[in-house]
């Protein structure tokens, strides 16, 4: 759900805005991959989460361009934090990435316009829900964050030399195709922080 109400005011666009759709842009590749992966009742609910993630990051795109910013592009693939073989390894994926989102948006909620701070906030509860709703137990105790405080960057799949993995949608926009396999950790059709898109030209997304 994204508010329609108070659109942030024009002012120079900040790091942790371009951040924030960077994330975005991971979350929708990550969704593809996790959409690929499942069936029914999982398919519904990782095409929901595709969809959301879609919407929030045309949102960021707008708010970018409206400021006077060049929106950042896509990457054409992600390195993700392990192989998805299977729907018990898009449920994990789907919750890291819910929880990286949630990190790369507190980080938005901390700027001086309360409108910004209110979308940041929102669109964190947001992610926080989805993931809830993937695995439905409380973890760690600051959302989005690791039980260390830290999170954990990784870089993108085609910097890194992994393999290409999945197209970019879920359900009938085409789920993607197994992911590059790593264990160093969000277009139209990818986590917070778990992969960085690289600045390239939109790659048919």
């Amino acid at each position: 759900m994204t508010e329609s109400a108070a659109e942030p005011s024009k002012a120079p666009t900040g790091d942790a805005l371009d951040r924030a759709l960077s994330a975005e842009h991971a979350a929708v590749y990550a969704y593809g991959v996790i959409g690929g992966k499942t069936s029914g009742a999982l398919l519904k609910r990782a095409t929901a989460g595709f969809d959301a993630h879609r919407a929030r990051r045309d949102q960021l795109r707008t708010l970018i361009t409206r400021r006077g910013g060049t929106p950042a592009e896509p990457g054409p693939t992600y390195l993700l934090p392990f192989e998805v073989r299977e729907p018990a390894d898009a449920v994990r994926l789907a919750v890291l990435v819910e929880q990286r989102v949630t990190t790369a948006y507190l980080e938005l909620a901390a700027d001086r316009d309360p409108a910004l701070r209110r979308l940041a906030a929102l669109a964190a509860q947001e992610c926080a829900t989805r993931a809830y709703g993937w695995q439905p137990k409380i973890g760690d105790p600051f959302p989005g964050m690791g039980r260390g405080g830290a999170d954990v960057d990784a870089a993108p799949a085609e910097e890194a030399g992994s393999e290409e993995a999945g197209s970019e949608g879920a359900g009938s926009e085409g789920a993607g195709s197994d992911a590059a396999s790593s264990e160093s950790a969000g277009a139209d059709a990818a986590p917070g922080q778990e992969a960085r898109p690289e600045q390239s030209a939109q790659g048919g997304q």
